[in-house]
């Protein structure tokens, strides 16, 4: 049987202040533009657009859409090009690399 891996928490953040709607899409969700919304977050006053999901680890590409518009994400320091000429962002979530917590045992 294979082991389920633990989700981890993910923030995609774009500054985008002229947009009125702002979406991520990429491999996690098979590219579809309109499923994942980012909720611009007007308390700050910063323009910034965010949304929080949970992933499994493993490497990931994606992209922004704003305005019906693919975007690249200016804070992601790892890039691949793609069939389109442009390039996706990668993103790699790293699992839990250590052993399970032992209970201590009374001698």
């Amino acid at each position: 049987m294979e082991e389920k891996k633990a989700r981890k928490r993910v923030t995609f953040k774009l500054h985008a202040p002229e947009a009125q709607r702002v979406f991520v899409a990429g491999s996690f969700n098979n590219w579809n533009m309109e499923s994942l919304p980012l909720k611009e977050d007007k308390k700050s006053g910063d323009d910034v657009w965010q949304r929080i999901i949970y992933l499994e680890p493993g490497e990931y590409t994606y992209r922004f859409i704003v305005d019906g518009s693919w975007c690249d994400d200016p804070n992601c320091p790892e890039w691949l090009g793609n069939e389109f000429g442009t390039c996706d962002s990668i993103l790699r979530i790293q699992g839990d690399d250590k052993p399970a917590a032992r209970k201590k045992t009374a001698k």
